[in-house]
């Protein structure tokens, strides 16, 4: 392969990428379009060689690492050239498995192999141990090839069972799929088999959630429980909550940095946060002291007058003289 040649008319391909679309290409150079996905567009450099175009240097990246990542495996097409945007890769003579399926049966060794397949994912680091079925390619020896693998290092949902996988295949497919997981590992079937009725379950709920008409009126008076704002006295005090716990998180982090323990840095603040609750409580104890002293005074003065009641007066105080008709 002339790599001058390629990166010469790699110049006159553009690449757009296009929201929940496949990309936009302006081919202008004598290379052939073979394909084109959401990522980029293929061509085809030789009877053996493909490049792919990417639309973002990100996507390439990914790829490229995904591809390093397998490339002691049998499993990805080798790499010969890398580029900020494209790829250039053995081309991948095969069948992919979307179209297979279509006139031919899942037997129990191909679903072995898928099987392969995923183990390897987890076995070089993969993220994503799952795969859509058009991106695998069955060769004319029996083996599996991979294309379009950068999604499998990265993504931002990864579930713990090939949903992908076995949702491509189309139900029948899927538990025929299942029935030969069962025959060659029952615990991993039970596993997914637990994986797929928690979703199935989880969309059950999803769909009461939504159907289910909420009351606002009711919930906003309900939501006034939970203001305390306005309450002076639980205000302080969740406050004062919430200043200690920042105040011990930014610390605590701040000492680790200096390397001492945070079990120990933890203690002594709360040690010291201890300290000064008890020297806001001195006033009151002080209130109370002096309050129990004038208490004690005021007894002290009235010594010797008794406190018995009697007949309305207080024996030891005169009083007039009451007259009775």
């Amino acid at each position: 392969m002339d790599i001058d040649f390629l990166r010469k008319e790699l110049k006159k391909i553009h690449i757009r990428n296009v929201p929940n679309a496949d990309v936009e290409v302006v081919n202008d150079s004598s290379l052939k379009m073979i394909g084109k996905g959401r990522q980029g567009a293929v061509f085809a450099v030789t009877d053996d060689i493909c490049v792919k175009v990417f639309g973002n240097e990100e996507d390439c990246e990914r790829e490229y690492q995904a591809l390093s990542m397998g490339k002691h495996t049998n499993l990805f097409p080798k790499v010969h050239d890398k580029g900020k945007l494209h790829i250039a890769m053995d081309m991948i003579k095969g069948v992919d498995l979307r179209e297979y399926l279509q006139s031919q049966p899942l037997t129990p060794e191909l679903s072995a192999k898928l099987i392969e397949m995923l183990l390897t994912f987890k076995e070089i680091g993969f993220e994503r141990i799952d795969h859509h079925k058009r991106q695998i390619y069955l060769l004319e020896d029996g083996n599996l090839k991979v294309i379009d693998v950068a999604r499998t290092i990265w993504r931002d949902r990864v579930y713990p069972y090939p949903r992908k996988l076995l949702n491509s295949f189309g139900e029948e497919i899927k538990q025929q799929f299942l029935s030969h997981v069962k025959e060659l590992n029952p615990k991993l079937y039970d596993e997914w088999l637990h994986y797929i009725r928690m979703e199935e379950l989880s969309r059950q709920i999803c769909q009461v959630l939504m159907n289910e008409s909420t009351k606002k009126q009711n919930l906003d008076k309900l939501c006034e429980k939970l203001l305390i704002r306005d309450n002076e006295k639980e205000y302080i005090k969740h406050l004062h909550g919430l200043v200690h716990k920042v105040f011990k998180e930014e610390w605590v982090k701040m000492m680790i940095l200096k390397g001492m323990d945070p079990e120990k840095v933890m203690q002594k603040i709360d040690e010291h946060w201890d300290s000064l609750k008890r020297e806001e409580l001195q006033p009151s104890k002080k209130i109370r002291e002096t309050k129990k002293s004038k208490v004690k005074l005021r007894e002290a003065n009235h010594v010797g007058v008794p406190k018995k009641r009697y007949e309305g007066a207080v024996v030891g105080i005169k009083m007039k003289p009451r007259r009775f008709y």
